[in-house]
């Protein structure tokens, strides 16, 4: 199933799907794990614990960000495909920033955990079938499919990939660039 596949687009995360190529499930999935081996890993660094502007999050809470979300959709994924007909609950992303503490962490270890987390999500949906992919499931933001799910965890990566650029290699100065 391709990313046009997917209508209706569910309403908030159509911004993230919206972020991936109109590839099949797998290669969306597949190029998130590559876009990980290409990370500029010194520029992060770098980076240390700046931000944009008060209240905004450090590159090691936007990996930890992006590791807890897919873990989380997992779930949430698993469980539609199996049939679940309970609703999801919602999450606190910025308490869930806060108490992961990622300020403690090297930027290659959340790095290598977020990379082991897609292998994982990769895995999930090569085991899905057809029927499991056209699943809906009723989460807070309203109903979504297996397959968009597919497609939102890609592109919340490469969403949060492009506010880095934007908002955070400017704060590296015009050589870095």
């Amino acid at each position: 199933m391709k990313r046009s596949d997917i209508y209706p687009l569910p309403e908030y995360f159509d911004r993230y799907i919206n972020q991936c190529d109109d590839v099949e499930i797998a290669v969306a999935i597949q190029m998130s794990i590559d876009e990980v081996n290409d990370f500029p890993l010194e520029k992060w660094k770098a980076l240390g614990n700046r931000v944009y502007a008060p209240g905004k999050w450090t590159v090691k809470d936007i990996l930890q960000h992006l590791i807890d979300t897919e873990r989380i959709f997992m779930y949430r994924v698993l469980a539609f495909a199996r049939g679940e007909n309970q609703s999801m609950p919602s999450f606190s992303e910025d308490e869930y920033a806060t108490a992961a503490a990622a300020v403690n962490r090297e930027v290659e270890s959340l790095v290598e955990e977020l990379k082991a987390v897609h292998l994982s999500l990769k895995a999930l949906y090569d085991s899905f079938t057809p029927a499991m992919l056209d699943k809906i499931g009723k989460g807070f933001k309203g109903e979504y499919s297996v397959a968009s799910l597919g497609f939102m965890l890609p592109g919340h990566q490469r969403w949060h990939l492009k506010v880095l650029e934007e908002k955070y290699y400017p704060l590296l100065g015009e050589e870095t660039h």
